[in-house]
């Protein structure tokens, strides 16, 4: 079992030199960028770039820190604190370079995870379809084999960060038969050039307007025979692309919790000043119990959240399967975040439906926790799964 405490005094270190960037970099602009609803600047990546951060977990031959997960989540929460997306830039390289580093080929490995791990290059997941979300396995975008590669065709939905990132990882269909379920998937690696025109007429994509998580733009994505070499299936193998992203998305489980962390700690710090500045009936806001109480119900949940997401940062730091770990952080944590950014905005008042006060921004972006990297109800699915297996 883990040894106490699981944070030790280097990773708090990390926490420290984290906060640092984000206060002197992202707060003074993060608030300003939400309602212009614009991207995250490319100074700000190339800084995050430099610092490691999209790095963390891989090894120093694969161009990471070689840092553990739970640094991860420290780094995560951190960023997140300032701005939720971006604490979940990372995500996207998390995701690609976790299941290249488990199941790529040695080619591919020395490929594509060095600038992976670099930030040299930026990724992005091309998974969800229009009528598929969770039931990845009636995913429809075909890849059939031509030459010495692959055309690929579909729709794809809900592909964040697709205009700026240099490679797609694309859940396609390498088996026609659909009865095949979730044993005709596989995953190949598809490069592009960043930009917004994508690469016409073969990859499209226009954006979705979202209600938050502004910084990052998530796209429907339909390619029409957009080619990839056959060298770009990860692990050389078709139709096993199901069974490595369900292994990588563990990780990203975890690293949605420490999301999750984050944005309520901001929304907590937010709602604490403001009942230590506002006055009514001659006295801060604080000053009542009612108020006071809010804070503290706020401050065990974020509390309970953050640990639990260590605890299953840990379990991942030994290499055991820890789906069930990461479901319990991931389900908690997101809702939890909902819940504080609410009371947050509550304690503010009026002002806290005002898009003067950044509080609002914290609570529009907390709703997309328990949507993304696997629904609330998938996770209670999958913790219940295990539940039983192990009754």
């Amino acid at each position: 079992k883990h040894k106490m405490p699981l944070v030790t005094p280097e990773h708090e270190f990390i926490r420290r030199s984290v906060r640092e960037f984000v206060e002197a970099e992202i707060k003074p602009i993060a608030n300003d960028l939400d309602r212009q609803n614009k991207e995250i600047p490319e100074h700000i990546l190339k800084q995050m770039a430099e610092l490691g951060y999209f790095g963390v977990i891989f090894p120093a031959e694969e161009g990471g820190m070689g840092l553990d997960y739970i640094s991860m989540a420290i780094v995560t929460e951190e960023l997140s604190r300032g701005w939720l997306s971006v604490g979940s830039v990372m995500t996207r390289n998390i995701i690609t370079g976790t299941l290249i580093s488990a199941h790529g080929t040695p080619e591919q490995k020395k490929k594509f995870l060095p600038p992976i791990a670099r930030g040299e290059i930026m990724t992005a997941a091309a998974f969800t379809e229009p009528d598929s979300g969770s039931d990845t396995a009636s995913f429809k975008t075909r890849a059939v084999k031509q030459g010495d590669g692959y055309l690929i065709t579909g729709a794809k939905m809900w592909c964040t960060f697709a205009n700026r990132a240099h490679i797609l990882t694309v859940m396609t269909r390498t088996d026609p038969d659909m009865s095949k379920r979730h044993k005709g998937l596989s995953l190949i690696l598809f490069e592009k050039q960043p930009g917004d025109d994508f690469m016409p007429p073969t990859l499209t994509g226009s954006p979705i307007p979202t209600i938050g998580y502004h910084g990052m733009r998530s796209y429907a994505l339909q390619f029409d025979d957009a080619y990839a070499p056959a060298a770009n299936l990860i692990g050389g193998k078709e139709g096993q692309g199901f069974y490595q992203l369900m292994a990588s998305y563990e990780a990203a489980r975890i690293q949605t919790a420490a999301r999750g962390v984050g944005v309520a700690q901001a929304a907590f710090e937010c709602a604490v000043k403001y009942a230590k500045d506002r006055k009514q009936f001659g006295q801060p806001i604080g000053d009542f119990q009612v108020i006071r109480h809010k804070l503290a119900h706020m401050a065990v949940e974020i509390e309970a959240a953050r640990q639990l997401c260590y605890f299953a940062a840990a379990e991942k730091d030994t290499g055991k399967r820890c789906d069930y770990e990461a479901g319990l952080a991931k389900a908690f944590a997101a809702e939890m975040a909902e819940r504080v950014t609410r009371e947050a905005m509550q304690v503010h008042g009026g002002y806290g439906y005002s898009m003067e006060f950044e509080v609002q921004r914290f609570w529009r972006d907390a709703r997309v926790l328990s949507i993304f990297e696997g629904t609330s109800e998938i996770q209670y699915e999958v913790i219940g799964r295990r539940i039983m297996e192990q009754s």
